[in-house]
């Protein structure tokens, strides 16, 4: 039996960073910014983009620097970058969320509250600064190239916490976490999701790891639904 092959992004460049945008064949409801977690790349969240895709959105999936194809190392920079992104998604669409898992879900909660319209977060087992920092003296933040006399200055001055609470009531949050997460444990999830303003939603799934989520075709869908209710206007 023969199978249609996926779709094809567009691929390109803008301020360094390289970028796989995917559209769907009629006018997207919304647009998902995706932010991969350290050491990823734009590439293990084709899957994510094209469940968007199917669901009439777009999907842009781009490398962080230090990472994949992009210039530079990954710094303070990081949320500016994100937010260049969604500029880049708004040609298409003035209804933008953002998705990120881990390193990615840090920035993701970031840029959102830094650009202040985003209509939803879906963050993944969210890496918090002080979590990052340590990593980042540990030496554990080896595998992409850091800027990391940057890094961590701006580690010290930023919070997850403040951000988040930041967020409502204009942008909608999605909090998913596994129990079972090596890496991250789920109650930073939980004090996340007790420090955020309505609308916002936590999942905590029984066991799992800390890259099982990401993956999970139940609940990328539940993801995207998320934001499909988000802009539509509907409970999340």
């Amino acid at each position: 039996m023969k199978h249609a092959l996926p779709a094809r992004p567009e691929l390109g460049k803008r301020d360094g960073l390289a970028y796989a945008l995917f559209l769907p064949p009629v006018e997207p409801r919304a647009g998902v910014v995706i932010c991969h977690g350290s050491g990823s790349a734009k590439e293990s969240h084709f899957d994510f983009a094209r469940a968007a895709v199917a669901y009439d959105m777009a999907a842009l999936a781009f490398d962080a620097r230090g990472h994949g194809r992009s210039e530079g190392r990954f710094g303070p920079d990081a949320i500016d970058d994100v937010l260049s992104m969604c500029g880049l998604m708004r040609k298409h669409t003035s209804r933008i969320a953002l998705r990120g898992s881990s390193l990615g879900g840090f920035c993701a909660i970031l840029a959102a509250a830094a650009d202040g319209m985003a209509d939803a977060v879906v963050a993944i087992c969210p890496a918090p600064e002080d979590f990052l920092l340590r990593g980042l003296r540990a030496g554990r933040l080896q595998d992409f190239e850091v800027d990391t006399e940057g890094l961590e200055a701006w580690l010290h001055d930023v919070s997850l916490t403040d951000a988040v609470a930041s967020l409502a009531p204009r942008t909608a949050l999605l909090l998913l976490h596994a129990r079972g997460d090596e890496q991250i444990p789920y109650t930073v999830s939980e004090e996340l999701f007790e420090a955020a303003g309505e609308p916002k939603r936590l999942l905590l799934i029984p066991g799992g790891h800390h890259r099982s989520i990401q993956h999970d075709l139940e609940l990328q869908a539940e993801s995207v639904r998320f934001i499909e209710r988000v802009v539509e206007g509907g409970r999340v």
